[in-house]
């Protein structure tokens, strides 16, 4: 068993290297091999190509579309957009800025609503669990003050974060040289990213401990 956990954890270690190596290095490298055959424009496309690769190579081996592979189709799609509008240099820059703004204000927006957009993002990962039960166990939990107080949170953290990034991001385009932007803002779209999951991931092991520990609780004080 252990050696098949140490292969486990070597192709995940492995993955996740490649995957930061064709998001954020490859993305660099060709921006810099292109820029001075097709100029900055030209090389901002071909910037764009390892991710677009990568995301087409994930969707026909896994039949499905991670965020990460939404994030960077979509922004590939603004691209073409704005090449196609005669858009400069800057909206190629802000391409993800744009995608993850618009997640991140969609996740504000959702606050007052009765069931905000992250109680559909955990149901689903519920019912992906537990298929027979999870829908209904999950709805029972989310009628208790405190599951919606904890749902809410969430949404307004991954809000406040996305839009937040893509703030930052935009006004890194508009002020910073191109060669800058391209070699940091990526990075800088992760480490918002990692920090959020991180502490969602946090926050939900904490949830689940507390509810675990009710009915001890309760068994204690009987």
């Amino acid at each position: 068993m252990r050696p098949l956990l140490e292969t486990f954890r070597m192709k995940k270690h492995l993955r996740l290297m490649a995957e930061l190596a064709v998001n954020l290095f490859l993305p660099w490298l060709a921006y810099t091999l292109a820029k001075p055959h097709y100029g900055e424009f030209g090389a901002l496309v071909a910037s764009s190509i390892p991710p677009l690769l990568w995301s087409l190579v994930e969707l026909a081996w896994h039949r499905r579309v991670d965020a990460l592979s939404m994030l960077v189709l979509g922004g590939i799609g603004l691209s073409v957009l704005a090449m196609a509008l005669g858009g400069d240099t800057r909206l190629l820059l802000i391409r993800e800025s744009l995608i993850s703004g618009l997640i991140g204000l969609a996740f504000l927006l959702s606050l007052p609503l009765k069931r905000p957009l992250v109680f559909y993002l955990a149901r689903a990962t519920v019912v992906r669990q537990d298929a027979e039960h999870g829908a209904n166990d999950f709805h029972d939990w989310f009628e208790e003050p405190a599951a919606q107080r904890a749902i809410r949170g969430i949404t307004a953290v991954w809000g406040v974060g996305l839009t937040g990034e893509a703030i930052v991001r935009t006004w890194m385009a508009f002020h910073w040289p191109t060669e800058r932007v391209v070699a940091i803002a990526p990075t800088l779209g992760y480490a918002v990213a990692g920090a959020i999951g991180l502490w969602t991931f946090w926050f939900v092991r904490r949830l689940k401990t507390q509810d675990s520990n009710k009915p001890n609780s309760s068994a204690d004080s009987e």
